[in-house]
């Protein structure tokens, strides 16, 4: 987003950087599982691109929310953390996690789960209900 002026309201700059792709559930992994390298962080996240975490990282970090340790040894080892900054999410991110629990064993219990009824839509005189 460069060019755009920085918002006046705190939240907006916040709520930017953490709903970018991927963002949060990088935050996630690192809240739950401590520093990891980035090898470690692709795998637990599956489904990421390399390119994608790279940039969710840089950003992260440009933000202090993020930490990068490198340590010149072969080959280099680059280790990613949460910085105190970063903890301040902790509660945020642990209120998250509880609703997500919550929903996902509601969604468990509840019969009727959603893509159960798409085979029988669209043929007439089948049951949508």
């Amino acid at each position: 987003m460069r060019g755009e002026r920085p918002s006046a309201c705190p939240m907006d700059g916040l709520l930017r950087l953490l709903m970018g792709p991927w963002t949060s559930y990088v935050l996630w992994v690192l809240r739950t599982g401590g520093p990891a390298r980035f090898g470690a962080l692709k795998q637990q996240i599956a489904g990421v691109s390399a390119k994608v975490l790279t940039e969710r990282l840089r950003a992260l970090e440009a933000a202090g929310i993020v930490y990068r340790n490198y340590e010149p040894t072969v080959p280099p080892a680059v280790t990613y953390g949460l910085t105190p900054r970063g903890r301040e999410l902790d509660g945020i991110l642990d209120a998250l996690n509880d609703v997500a629990v919550r929903w996902q064993n509601e969604d468990q219990r509840r019969p009727g789960q959603p893509g159960e009824k798409t085979a029988s839509l669209g043929r007439p005189g089948s049951p949508v209900a």
